[in-house]
């Protein structure tokens, strides 16, 4: 009996960090998602030029929107990504 209460209460521990964790990576992937397409569609129509190579990639997929807007500033001062 003790046994299988200590299973039952291990196995809602883990659902629940499964869904803790499930919940936070969603947010990471759409956030990276996003980023990447603000960053093809400002390139797209702006024409900046801006060439997809891992570093771009990374920036966008860690810090999703905003690192795409960082890159696009950086572009478009001249100070990176030129």
């Amino acid at each position: 009996m003790v046994e299988e209460l200590i299973i039952l209460v291990v196995a809602i521990v883990v659902a629940v960090v499964l869904y803790k964790l499930l919940k936070t990576a969603t947010k990471m992937a759409v956030n990276a998602i996003l980023g990447l397409l603000v960053l093809i569609v400002a390139n797209t129509v702006l024409g900046l030029g801006i060439a997809y190579d891992w570093l771009v990639i990374l920036i966008c997929a860690v810090a999703g929107v905003v690192g795409a807007l960082l890159i696009i500033v950086l572009n478009y001062t001249g100070i990176a990504f030129v």
